[in-house]
């Protein structure tokens, strides 16, 4: 496939990296994002490898007897979409406490209460979770970011011939995941239900929850629309990104902010097919939002991420704290950027090292002492660069 020329440099290293302190590691994220490609990537060139796919019949009767099939192989040894025989996991604890095991396993899945439960209660201290999202800006040079923006990160969808075969693979994707995937992670909502609260968050993309306003809407309870968007956020589909609290002597917003993690869903959710309707819909900076969002966070690979606000109507579309320090990051879908009431009031409140304006253009230059912009094309490097302790664009 196309999708396997992409290099995917960064992921795999994290993959590397995990390797070095575990015996295992899982790669977990969205369905159709990537990470069987991933792993062929990563084993490119090792000499030993085992590859188990579970959604196929016999690999998954190969598991009938899994501890000795597995103690007896070396090298590297793939299992995808582990979550189907969730009984592996507490094989797998046994095979890799034995000292005869000379084999290290990459696991894939899509996150599930299965998969969650059996990496913490059977291979809790012995394996390492990496998330895979879709494509990064700086995965796909050759294609424009708006592309990435109106396409979304899935790899087949951003590879389409073009925007409306994407448009399709999209609409495509959303049914599948609602009908089939949904309950295969033995989670009973209707499909017709899931949809209609999914969209919904399409169209509060970016604000803060109001648990009682989407209850009203769906005529369910609080704590059953709080159960769908759990769901959906367990998935890798929705965002909720948490409000940072601060000891100050203001009504800070206490709710969490959501976001559909993948612009090209969102778009589709919304019905927005075409790159002009896109840009002329109100909700085009939100979705520009979402999307800085997402690479920052993808990126950074921390918790540490948060938004902030207040009741008097300061804010900050997100706040990351790097080896101690704090950053706060404002995004503008606009070129005319300048300085705010409410940048200066997060600067001073929350303590920030440095803010910076996020914009489409092209250009990266200093306000003043604190808030500097960059360019979206530029993200990946600055988060790069703060996590090596830079502190500013390299």
């Amino acid at each position: 496939m196309i999708e396997s020329k992409i290099p995917r440099t960064f992921a795999i290293a994290r993959v590397n990296r995990s390797f070095q302190v575990h015996p295992a590691v899982a790669v977990v994220g969205p369905r159709q994002s990537g990470k069987t490609t991933l792993a062929r990537l990563f084993t490119h060139n090792d000499p030993q490898v085992s590859f188990f796919d579970l959604e196929k019949y016999t690999d998954r009767r190969l598991m009938d007897n899994a501890e000795s099939i597995l103690l007896n192989l070396s090298g590297t040894v793939v299992i995808d979409e582990i979550q189907r025989v969730p009984e592996l996991f507490e094989v797998m604890r046994v095979v890799i406490d034995n000292p005869k095991c000379d084999a290290r396993f990459l696991v894939l899945g899509s996150v599930s209460p299965t998969l969650i439960k059996g990496v913490s209660e059977s291979l809790a201290g012995r394996i390492g979770i990496e998330y895979l999202s879709g494509f990064s800006i700086d995965e796909v040079p050759e294609i424009h970011w708006h592309t990435l923006w109106y396409r979304g990160s899935f790899p087949r969808s951003v590879l389409a011939g073009d925007d409306e075969l994407s448009a399709i693979w999209r609409e495509s994707f959303v049914e599948t995941f609602l009908e089939r995937d949904v309950p295969q992670y033995g989670i009973m909502v209707p499909p017709d239900t899931l949809r209609r609260f999914w969209t919904m968050l399409a169209h509060y993309h970016g604000q803060v929850w109001n648990g009682a306003e989407f209850a009203r809407a769906i005529g369910q309870s609080e704590i059953t629309a709080r159960r769908y968007l759990d769901i959906l956020s367990s998935a890798f589909m929705v965002r909720v990104l948490a409000p940072w609290h601060e000891n100050l002597k203001k009504r800070q917003v206490k709710s969490p902010k959501i976001y559909i993690r993948d612009s090209g869903i969102a778009h589709s959710l919304l019905e927005l097919n075409s790159r002009r309707a896109v840009l002329s819909h109100p909700k085009a900076g939100a979705s520009f939002e979402g999307l800085v969002i997402e690479h920052i966070i993808n990126r950074l690979r921390s918790r540490s991420c948060y938004f902030w606000g207040t009741h008097g109507g300061a804010e900050l579309d997100l706040l990351v704290i790097v080896n101690g320090k704090r950053y706060g990051f404002e995004i503008k879908y606009s070129d005319s950027i300048g300085t705010t009431r409410s940048m200066r009031s997060a600067i001073q409140d929350l303590k920030l090292e440095h803010l910076w304006i996020v914009h489409p253009g092209a250009e990266n230059y200093q306000l003043d002492e604190t808030i500097s912009t960059v360019s979206f094309e530029r993200i990946t490097t600055l988060v790069d660069c703060l996590k090596r302790g830079a502190g500013r664009l390299q």
